[in-house]
This record gives structure tokens, C-alpha cells and sequence, in this order.
């Protein structure tokens, strides 16, 4: 059965980073799946009064906005098809509509149609962060969360995040067409962040993974002081990780995220590819 993947592009406030659309490309190159891209436009109400209209012509603005906003989800589908015709990965594309701050809920309501949902990262971007959060705390699907400013390449060395939770192995099993393909795997546990289950939580993942042929490498680390988000990230990067694969902790109370210590280093600065499932 063919991996279904799709890939949300907010257009407004700002597009997503350059790479975003190349990276999705490669990866859905990578796991042989069939890639929807949903360019996501923004569709403002229109608000305005009499005296609104005489002082700043509001409605104008509106439609100038709105304009601009399609103007890149058309230029970003064209990339998409360029892109995904060089790599010979099948292709389907739509055009979504939504207010600026039902965004993120309209990728993840779309997103639950598929088995993976992509998502752009940039720095100092809130609003695609936004995305990204509702995208994994909402779409009931893994999210894989694609650095926008550089190629992610060949994923080829998992990195696993584990702690023996139950978003932990929601994400391992996830993550099972990633690991398939994996040229290493690596199970990472923190020692010094909370307690564990067991000292040898690590050990028994990777004797499971080795019961379904895939060899896994287990390995603890200490936070330093670091938050562990970032900690787990620079130990992927230090170890030659390109996909770090974990659970994400978080809860959503009238829309706004209240995340864990990982999530959040996560999600404030991403240094390499993360699938995170909730």
C-alpha cells in the first residue's frame, strides 16, 4: 500500500522557507510515497465600517493582501510540480482557504486524510511554528517537521528519542517506514531530565527493533544544564543524525499550547529534520 504524504504551505504572514518544498519532495522521494501539497491562503473577513473604509480604505487592503497570499501558493505549486517531476514522485494539489488564525487547524484537519504530514520550519517565524504545533497536537497523524533554509538529504540515520513513554512509542511506530529504510539507528535516553521506567529502557527497544530486523545502537546522554530539546538535537548532530524521531508532549486549552521541555526546544530552534507524533 502507497505512503500518502501531504505537505502544508501557509502563504501568509510570509511563505515558508526556500527548501521547504525541495526537502518534502526528496523525502516523499525517499519513502516511494505519493506527495499532496495543500497550499494554505489566507481568507481575511471583512470588517470594516464606513469610517474604516474613508481612513484606510480597508477593503482594499484586504483584497491586496488576499492577492498577494494566492499569488504565492500559486508560485509554491509550481515548485512543487516542478520539483516533483525531476524526481519522478506522484503528485496531487489543492488550494485551501483560511482566516490567519484558523491556519494551523485547517492543515491539521486536512492533514488527518494522510498518513504523514509535512511541515516547514523557520527561524523566527512564529506563525509557521503555529502551523507546526497544530499540525502535530491536532492531525492525529505523524508530523515530520523539514528545516526551511538548507537540503536536508538522504535520511538515512535515525536518531530515537526515547524515554519509554506512551508519545514515545507512538512515534517509533510511526516512524516504521523511516526506520525500514534507515541506513543506522540510534536510541538516545536522557539520565539526567526525569526518571525513567528502567536503566535499561534503551536496551529493550533496540532488542525489539532487532526482532523485526532492524539493528539499533542504544545510547544515554546527560542534558548539561542544556534544555533537552536542544540537548537531543546536538547529540544527532554531533553523531551524524539526520532525523531525530520522538513523541511530543503538549496539550491544547482554548488554543493555546502549553508544551514540554523537549517540544519546546524543539519547536523554538529545529537544527535537523524531527518526526514527532502525539
Amino acid at each position: 500500500m502507497q505512503l500518502l504524504a501531504s505537505l502544508f504551505l501557509p502563504t501568509y504572514p510570509d511563505p515558508p522557507g526556500p527548501k521547504v518544498v525541495s526537502n518534502a519532495v526528496a523525502v516523499a522521494r525517499q519513502l516511494d510515497a505519493m506527495l499532496d501539497t495543500a497550499v494554505i491562503n489566507v481568507d481575511i473577513p471583512d470588517v470594516s465600517n464606513a469610517l474604516s473604509s474613508f481612513l484606510l480604505d480597508l477593503p482594499a487592503t484586504i483584497r491586496e493582501v488576499e492577492a498577494t497570499s494566492r499569488s504565492r501558493g500559486k508560485a509554491l505549486l509550481d515548485a512543487v510540480a516542478a520539483d516533483a517531476a525531476r524526481c519522478g514522485v506522484p503528485l496531487t494539489r489543492q488550494e485551501l482557504k483560511a482566516q490567519p488564525a484558523l491556519i494551523g487547524e485547517t492543515a491539521a484537519k486536512e492533514g488527518r486524510y494522510f498518513d504523514l504530514c509535512l511541515v516547514g520550519w523557520t527561524r523566527d517565524d512564529e506563525a509557521t511554528r503555529m502551523t507546526a504545533e497544530e499540525v502535530v497536537f491536532s492531525s492525529g497523524r505523524p508530523t515530520l517537521i523539514l528545516p526551511g533554509e538548507r537540503d536536508v538529504g538522504v535520511l538515512g540515520h535515525v536518531v530515537i528519542a526515547w524515554d519509554g513513554s506512551r508519545v514515545a512509542a507512538r512515534a517509533v511506530a510511526d516512524a516504521a517506514p523511516f526506520l525500514e529504510r534507515a541506513s543506522a539507528i540510534t536510541i538516545v535516553t536522557v539520565t539526567d531530565e526525569k526518571v525513567l521506567p528502567s536503566q535499561d529502557v534503551a536496551e529493550r527497544l533496540a532488542q525489539g527493533l532487532a526482532v523485526r530486523g532492524l539493528r539499533a545502537k542504544a545510547t544515554s546522554i546527560q542534558t548539561g544544564g542544556k534544555e533537552i530539546g536542544i540537548a537531543l538535537q546536538e547529540h544527532a548532530v554531533k553523531i551524524g543524525g539526520n532525523l531525530l524521531v520522538m513523541g511530543g508532549w503538549g496539550h491544547s486549552r482554548l488554543r493555546d499550547f502549553v508544551l514540554g521541555g523537549a517540544t519546546e526546544g524543539i519547536l523554538s530552534n529545529l537544527r535537523l529534520p524531527v518526526l514527532m507524533s502525539h
